[in-house]
């Protein structure tokens, strides 16, 4: 999506350790018209696939997975990264790792919102190693669902993630790909 990318050169910024800031418009501050517009593009990749449900993991995710869910006409489920009183009953769990808070969370769903028949697309902000899409993968599993597609706003390529997950099979949407980025420059993946 050009229009992403031309939004990361102008807002985001590379912060040291491989980090790219881009809450500006996407996971701290919302761009909700720009929002959409990732959401119209993901309905346009994923449209024909009956996606019965978008599963996404809190907090950075939410957003980009509305837009795409309000796009579908589907609901968003997001995984939670920790246990609280308002998950009641049984719940499927996957282990995390997350690189940009180094730290491993235990993430959550409610039994009663995936089931068997649903066709999960599942989305976050970002894609770098894999470690947060396939503890969704894993929680789609346990609950016996369809994995329809995987996708992003932003993937960091170089961390390979997106290319694991498409060796596997998965079918991985991306709506920029970073081969490489530094304090001086990002490049963009043709695709």
């Amino acid at each position: 999506m050009k229009a992403l990318e031309e939004k990361i050169l102008k807002e985001g910024k590379v912060l040291p350790g491989n980090v790219l800031k881009v809450g500006s418009f996407l996971n701290q501050q919302i761009d909700t018209a720009f929002s959409m517009e990732m959401g119209k593009e993901i309905c346009r990749l994923f449209g024909d696939c009956g996606v019965t449900k978008i599963l996404t993991v809190e907090a950075s995710g939410i957003a980009f997975a509305f837009a795409a869910g309000a796009q579908l006409g589907v609901p968003v489920v997001f995984a939670k990264k920790h246990a609280s009183a308002n998950l009641s009953g049984e719940t499927y769990a996957a282990c995390v790792y997350s690189y940009t808070h180094q730290r491993n969370y235990e993430i959550v769903v409610s039994k009663e919102y995936i089931q068997a028949d649903d066709r999960l697309l599942i989305l976050d902000d970002f894609l770098a190693n894999g470690n947060a899409i396939n503890g969704m993968l894993e929680i789609a599993a346990q609950a016996g669902a369809t994995v329809v597609g995987c996708g992003a706003a932003i993937e960091k390529g170089y961390q390979g993630g997106g290319d694991a997950l498409r060796r596997r099979g998965y079918r991985v949407e991306s709506l920029a790909i970073i081969d490489s980025m530094n304090e001086s420059g990002i490049v963009f993946r043709k695709q």
